[in-house]
């Protein structure tokens, strides 16, 4: 058995025994649910892109990164 064809076994158990009216509710809520999932998602990508945009990494003079407060001079001494 497929993939469609296990999917489209399961969609007709479901219309058997859901029935066609609460089939088709059911479809809605879930199609709603998927909706809002993929919302949520591009509205974290966006915010991951922004956040990655806004803050690059400060450089030393040789190239290596560094924390911007031990740039400052406000960093730990050992």
């Amino acid at each position: 058995m497929g993939f469609g064809t296990e999917i489209l076994f399961i969609l007709m158990l479901g219309l058997l025994v859901l029935g066609p009216k609460q089939s088709y509710a059911m479809l809605g809520q879930v199609s709603r649910a998927k909706a809002e999932l993929e919302n949520a998602a591009r509205g974290i990508k966006s915010q991951l892109e922004t956040e990655l945009d806004v803050a690059p990494l400060d450089r030393k003079t040789d190239g290596s990164p560094e924390l911007a407060r031990e740039q400052s001079g406000r960093g730990f001494s050992a």
